[in-house]
């Protein structure tokens, strides 16, 4: 296709990036191998890629950006075909009034251009991008398992790549739901919710959320702990993907001014996902969350988390105690659960009796007696707690402490030889003794009790597809998360890639502040001594690692992001 020339050499040597013994050498290979002056110049490593389209940015006057950067609009994908952009490597972005933008890696094709200007009757503005980014977008959001227009849902009637065998108890049907019930029986709807659900696992989300407004329905992935918009679909389809739902979940489809919560199964790729189902009214309709449960996740080794050395030394040291409690503290979603059940498969033994009591019962574990309460039938923690006591169990799991009489009786508990586990909603580690104290339980109870107290959060990890060394993070950043600078010290990210959905990161790992609680600190907290001198002197005892300084040591290891270390521990 014809192109309108740029003289690369000259730009090069004006611009200082190179010297003319370096655009010698690379003119000598280009006569030899017959290869474009680009490419030699970055696998001949004269410059990187981004330099070279910084240079060609700034002569061109045209903006060098990173598309998977931007809030791509379905719509507008669905205006271009695929093909089109595939065979001259462009990536559309945005479109504002009559102008679109687009992503291109060759800037002066001015012919296709002027094509897309008559073919889309309007004008088109074009930025500079690397080759590579805009095909793994064309990739990711022209794929079957990336972003799509509705006519893409509505009217998919291709087989999945597995069927969805759905694992649910059918509802009656009277004559006030039956319009709803065949509302949500038609085909279009059950393959839009088949497609939203099957992508989501495709994905990895942890999470879908069904979000109405007032003109639309929108659909939203959470991926390694960040939301996603997937699909924007409109408003008339709302009422019988709600209806799909329900039916699903076995919720009451005629009952729309009230949260429910329900649940349903399904199988594929031979395994079991459970999905958590919560709806929620709001003044455009009812909202539902679907939480994602891999069953064969909960089978995961302690020592497969991922914890730093020296936390996992303290978390095994205080998991051998025969009594005492252990608290996992983290906001929701931070992977409490995970660790505490991967903490019962350790401590799951022929010769102990362990009991479990939750709300719900997330994951079924084989030898362990498992209770859920009902706060309906006045079937609280409290309660089951009571009752487990009367059975002997060696250790118990309560899903978490969240008044003062569920505390007290646990506390107790854990007194007079039983190991109790438990959750409890604190920013660290330390601040669960205050927590504990201001729920009413005595203070030297609080402090002769706990034994282990871990805070938790998930962080995200570097995609392994696309991972690439990166400059070292300004000295302001690296002083503010306590880093002393050093020549010798590396750090990476993910430059983006299909793999990845153009994210860097891939899959997430737990930051774990380990705090081992011995006879010093004990004596701190009856003392009434402040939170942060206790915590200055178990670190300074080596009995607690802090959130911060574990994401540290994985950063340095090239498994995590140093900006996403600041996300995750900002507040801390």
């Amino acid at each position: 296709m014809p192109r309108s020339k740029l003289n690369l050499s000259k730009v090069l040597i004006d611009s200082g990036k190179i010297t003319a013994e370096q655009l010698e050498k690379a003119l000598f290979i280009q006569r030899k191998a017959g290869r474009e002056l680009k490419e030699i110049l970055i696998n001949e490593g004269i410059l990187s890629e981004d330099e070279l389209l910084s240079v060609i940015s700034y002569h061109l006057n045209i903006p060098f950006v990173d598309p998977s950067r931007y809030e791509i609009d379905p719509k507008i994908i669905a205006t271009i075909p695929e093909d089109l952009a595939r065979k001259h490597v462009f990536f559309p972005l945005y479109k504002i009034g009559k102008t679109l933008l687009i992503a291109v890696a060759e800037p002066l094709d001015i012919l296709t251009i002027d094509n897309l200007r008559l073919s889309l009757g309007c004008e088109v503005k074009q930025v500079l991008a690397k080759e590579q980014i805009i095909s793994d977008c064309i990739n990711t959001f022209y794929s079957d398992t990336g972003t799509q227009s509705l006519p893409g849902i509505l009217k998919y009637e291709g087989d999945q790549e597995e069927a969805l065998e759905i694992i649910r108890v059918k509802k009656t049907e009277d004559e006030e739901s039956a319009d709803l019930i065949q509302e949500s029986q038609k085909e279009p709807i059950i393959e839009a919710v088949n497609r939203i659900v099957g992508e989501a696992i495709a994905k990895r989300a942890s999470d879908i959320h069904l979000e109405p407004g007032d003109e639309d329905l929108t659909i939203r992935y959470r991926i390694d702990g960040i939301l996603h918009k997937i699909y924007s679909l409109p408003k008339k389809t709302q009422r019988g993907i709600a209806a799909r739902i329900k039916i699903l979940s076995n919720l009451d489809i005629t009952r729309f001014y009230i949260p429910q919560d329900g649940r349903f199964s399904l199988n594929t790729k031979g395994k079991q996902l459970d999905f958590r189902v919560s709806s929620l009214p709001t003044i455009y309709g009812e909202k539902f969350v679907l939480r994602i449960l891999d069953k064969s996740s909960i089978t995961v080794k302690l020592q497969d988390l991922g914890f730093s050395e020296h936390s996992f030394n303290l978390l095994k040291e205080g998991i051998s105690k025969d009594h005492g409690m252990i608290l996992v503290t983290g906001p929701t979603g931070s992977g409490k659960s995970t660790t505490l059940y991967a903490v019962l498969n350790e401590l799951n033994k022929i010769h102990r009796h362990i009991v479990t009591v939750e709300d719900p019962v997330e994951y079924q574990l084989d030898g362990i007696g498992q209770t859920q309460i009902r706060s309906d039938i006045d079937f609280t923690f409290a309660t089951a707690l009571r009752g487990i006591l009367r059975q002997s169990p060696d250790i118990i799991m309560v899903g978490e402490i969240r008044d003062a009489e569920t505390a007290d009786i646990a506390i107790k508990a854990s007194l007079i030889g039983q190991l109790i586990l438990s959750t409890l909603h604190t920013n660290d580690s330390v601040s669960a003794f205050a927590r504990l104290i201001d729920m009413g339980v005595e203070r030297y109870l609080v402090a002769s009790s706990l034994i282990l107290i871990c805070a938790q959060r998930l962080c995200r990890k570097i995609c392994s597809n696309c991972k690439e060394p990166v400059e070292t993070p300004p000295a302001n950043i690296l002083k503010e998360l306590g880093i002393a600078q050093s020549q010798e010290m590396k750090f990476y990210a993910g430059r983006g890639c299909s793999v990845c959905y153009n994210t860097g990161y891939k899959g997430r790992i737990a930051l774990l502040e380990a705090f081992l609680v011995d006879d010093i600190i004990r004596s701190m907290v009856i003392q009434e001594k402040p939170l942060e001198e206790i915590r200055e002197m178990a670190i300074k005892e080596g009995r607690l690692i802090t959130l911060r300084s574990d994401g540290i040591i994985k950063a340095a290891a090239g498994i995590t992001t140093i900006e996403e270390i600041y996300r995750v521990t900002a507040n801390d």
